[in-house]
C-alpha cells in the first residue's frame, strides 16, 4: 500500500475551452514499503490529471516516476490504491494554485 508524503496541485489552463470541466494536475510524493512490488530505491512520485465537471470528479490519467531521475516507471496501482488516489484528489483539488 502506498502512503502520500507530500503533494502539490495546480489548475491546468484550457485556453481553447474544448473540454468540459476543470483539470487539475497533482504531483504526489509517495512512500512505498520495501517489500512492495512498486518499491524503487530513491522513491517514487505520481503525476495525476484530475477532472472536475460539476459535482463529479475523476482521475483522467496517472503516471508513476522515479524521484531521483524523473524516469517513467511502467507500473500500475492496485484498484484500492487507485480509489484512495481518486478520493485524495477529490478532497484536495480546491487547494489548487491558478
Amino acid at each position: 500500500m502506498i502512503e502520500i508524503e507530500a503533494y502539490t496541485v495546480e489548475k491546468v489552463k484550457d485556453p481553447f475551452g474544448i473540454l468540459t470541466g476543470e483539470r487539475y494536475e497533482f504531483k504526489l510524493d509517495i512512500d512505498v514499503a520495501e517489500d512492495d512490488e512498486l518499491y524503487v530505491a530513491g522513491g517514487l512520485y505520481i503525476r495525476v490529471i484530475y477532472r472536475v465537471d460539476g459535482e463529479t470528479g475523476k482521475i483522467v490519467k496517472y503516471e508513476l516516476f522515479e524521484r531521483l531521475n524523473d524516469k517513467f516507471a511502467d507500473v500500475e496501482l492496485e484498484d484500492e490504491e487507485e480509489q484512495m488516489l481518486e478520493s485524495f484528489c477529490g478532497e484536495h483539488f480546491t487547494e489548487a494554485e491558478e
